[in-house]
């Protein structure tokens, strides 16, 4: 199932997607009256600048938090008008009619642990050519954080508990070969698929922090007592040689065949 944010604190940390976000939106060609998917929408910040990329189409958002999609209401309420807003799992038979131009994501995808299934269900709701292009976390995306849980775990005897999500239990991020093998497997053509590092500065203490629990740790912090949550982030957080997560972007694009 998917997991539910702390949505609000999402949206006021200083998030390195937003970057990412408009470089991903770069990539995707629109002529401005499309519907287009942004799958894993979350607040809508990306979904945000898509709207400004169609000024006569609409999007479908997806997410599977509901935190989230009422976070993206908040902050868009006056453009609803041209939003289908869904609560969905990516991998399951997406609920909403008919198909979409184009599919679009920004830092969603490396929750989801069965890749397979999530491009069948997107391809099973593009029309024929219709563009993926997404970005997600990468083959070595945050090595040095999951390093610091592993040795605050290890050293210190905690009990992290969680299931899932970077920095908990992580299913491996994905790379190139597997990743453009799934997507050829799902019907896609015209694959083209990168790494890119991606590293992201924070403030030490509070900012560092707060960062880690809400976008990093927070799947691991779920299976966590409260009150062992708070020394955890800070013990992983003293264990990074710089206020620094090495993100690794995984960037690919495709078409429907």
């Amino acid at each position: 199932m998917p997991r539910e944010w702390d949505a609000r604190t999402y949206d006021s940390l200083p998030l390195p997607h937003l970057g990412w976000g408009v470089r991903a939106l770069g990539r995707l060609p629109l002529r401005g009256d499309e519907r287009v998917l942004d799958a894993g929408c979350g607040t809508g910040r990306d979904t945000e600048g898509l709207l400004n990329r169609l000024p006569y189409g609409r999007v479908v958002a997806v997410d599977g938090s509901v935190r989230m999609l009422d976070q993206l209401r908040e902050r868009l309420t006056g453009r609803l008008d041209r939003i289908e807003v869904v609560h969905a799992d990516l991998t399951k038979p997406l609920p909403f009619d008919g198909e979409v131009d184009a599919v679009f994501s920004v830092a969603a995808f490396h929750w989801i642990d069965d890749h397979a299934a999530l491009f069948a269900a997107l391809a099973s709701r593009m029309r024929s050519c219709a563009r993926l292009v997404a970005e997600c976390g990468g083959e070595g995306n945050i090595a040095s954080v999951n390093a610091a849980v592993a040795d605050v775990l290890d050293g210190d005897g905690v009990d992290g508990g969680g299931d899932g999500g970077a920095g908990g239990d992580p299913s491996p991020f994905a790379g190139v070969e597997d990743t453009r093998a799934r997507l050829a497997a799902a019907g896609f053509t015209d694959i083209d698929v990168t790494l890119r590092p991606a590293p992201a500065r924070f403030e030490r203490g509070a900012q560092l922090e707060s960062f880690l629990a809400t976008v990093i740790l927070g799947a691991r912090l779920d299976g966590m007592a409260e009150s062992e949550r708070g020394p955890f982030v800070t013990a992983v957080a003293a264990r990074l040689a710089e206020p620094v997560v090495d993100y690794v972007r995984l960037e690919f694009s495709a078409m429907r065949a």
